[in-house]
């Protein structure tokens, strides 16, 4: 599948479909939160490891919804 073709996939799920939204949403809440945590010039320890899993968060999510457009793409066929 190109890059074009998941970009039409992955918008037409964002009109459709509520946990595709849920998912935009969550992604998005986590990519500002370690933008605010990467800003910081010396991070706390706690900060540190909740960057650390907010990265796996937003890994794990971006994989879902990569699922989500696979299977779209997959069913649109």
């Amino acid at each position: 599948m190109t890059t074009a073709a998941s970009a039409q996939h992955a918008a037409k799920l964002l009109e459709s479909s509520e946990q595709y939204k849920k998912l935009k949403r969550q992604h998005a809440e986590y990519e500002r939160r370690l933008t605010e945590l990467s800003q910081r010039r010396f991070p706390s320890s706690e900060e540190q490891f909740e960057e650390a899993r907010l990265k796996k968060l937003k890994l794990n999510l971006k994989d879902q919804m990569a699922n989500m457009v696979e299977e779209y793409a997959a069913r649109a066929q």
